[in-house]
């Protein structure tokens, strides 16, 4: 699908928010340096997609699981399932409507994309999705990935420059150029607004 057309939220479109959990805010395991910062926006964002699907990724590890440095992988001990540290921030505003896809929920594979190992796919489908707009954390890691995937499967891609956040600014302006290079448009909620 073409992202060169209208900005604004219509029926086929969507909000896919990335993996916005506490381990990833201030204060939690893998924080995302500044990540508290996106989530006014995120929120307004919300708002504006209030008759529009709204989805939620989150990861949702088992105990030991493989990304664990404990188990050999690279990170922290991070959103192991149904704690605290897996649970979308009281600061983020989800409708009761929102779609919630688990990820890397199998200790044997990590999963960075929203896709990977999931239903998303068939959810928007399901639901006539053709556009999806992309805000969360973090854009390096796992908005980069849903955002390859999305663009692999199809899909027109808006990704959200105030509603991401990179652990390294130099590695997020990678990916964002690596984004806009498989055609994703990059906005702002200024423009949408």
């Amino acid at each position: 699908m073409d992202n060169a057309g209208n900005v604004h939220p219509e029926l086929g479109d969507a909000l896919l928010i990335v993996d916005v959990q506490n381990d990833f805010l201030p204060g939690g395991s893998l924080a995302v340096p500044d990540s508290a910062k996106i989530l006014p926006s995120l929120n307004r964002y919300i708002g504006v997609f209030a008759a529009l699907p709204v989805i939620a990724t989150r990861d949702w590890h088992p105990e030991r699981h493989c990304s664990f440095r404990t188990e050999g992988g690279s990170w922290p001990r991070h959103c192991v399932a149904e704690t605290r540290g897996a649970a979308f921030p009281e600061g983020l505003d989800l409708p009761d409507t929102a779609l919630i896809v688990s990820k890397a929920t199998q200790a044997d594979r990590e999963a960075y994309s929203g896709f990977q190992g999931t239903n998303l796919g068939n959810l928007l489908d399901e639901m006539g999705v053709k556009r999806l707009f992309i805000g969360g954390l973090a854009t390096e890691y796992c908005v980069l990935h849903t955002v390859r995937d999305a663009r692999k499967l199809g899909y027109g891609v808006m990704l959200l420059k105030d509603a991401v956040c990179a652990v390294n600014m130099q590695d997020g302006e990678r990916a964002e150029n690596e984004m806009a290079g498989l055609g994703v448009r990059c906005i702002s909620l200024r423009e949408i607004l």
